[in-house]
């Protein structure tokens, strides 16, 4: 079986950046989140699995100043710095894996995912991304991740994926974080496919 690195640089190595069914033009939802709690725009905002996604972008054109991009694929990376030119330098760009990536304590104000965690289907690596988000993310910090919803696909990128209720993503992370909303959104791919997505917005403790 291949491994997930080797997928995911497979697929970022072959594929046109919007030809895949997780592609946005512009990461709306996502953005509106960030901008509604960013405390200010020197907030520390990372992006864990956002590859090739225009959402650091318009974070940067929103006046965002320190946003780290974290993902699998060294080759998805790539294709956002080049896309951003000179503006993507002030960008920190991290490649690995979310589950054993060394991140710096306390370090971020504000988590964003809607790409990673519901590809976590073993417990175990479940247990050791909320571990890296307790680890990384400041006290009362905000955490928002996306994953697709109950009636969304079973698969993604040929890969099994879990899905969620609201109250299960929760769940995952525990009671000690505060679910200060959840909401949900219809994605269409690229081919005009509708996935269903759900968003569970959390502070983390202090």
């Amino acid at each position: 079986m291949q491994n997930p690195k080797e997928h995911w640089e497979k697929v970022y190595q072959t594929k046109q950046p919007d030809a895949v069914s997780w592609f946005q033009e512009h990461a709306t939802r996502s953005l509106e989140l960030i901008r509604s709690v960013g405390p200010s725009l020197q907030a520390n905002v990372m992006d864990v699995g956002g590859g090739a996604s225009t959402l650091v972008d318009d974070l940067l054109s929103n006046g965002f100043h320190n946003v780290s991009v974290l993902d699998l694929s060294a080759s998805a990376l790539e294709i956002a710095h080049q896309r951003l030119g000179a503006a993507g330098d002030c960008v920190t760009w991290l490649a690995g894996d979310i589950c054993t990536v060394d991140l710096p304590d306390h370090a971020y104000d504000i988590w964003h995912d809607r790409a990673v965690f519901h590809f976590l289907t073993d417990p175990a690596d479940r247990a050791a991304y909320v571990r890296q988000v307790m680890k990384a993310v400041k006290p009362g910090g905000h955490v928002i991740v996306a994953t697709f919803a109950p009636d969304g696909p079973e698969q993604c990128s040929g890969l099994p994926v879990a899905r969620y209720a609201p109250g299960e993503l929760h769940q995952e992370f525990g009671p000690s974080f505060e679910l200060l909303e959840h909401m949900s959104e219809e994605h269409k791919t690229p081919w005009g496919a509708v996935q269903h997505f759900v968003y569970c917005h959390c502070l983390k403790p202090h």
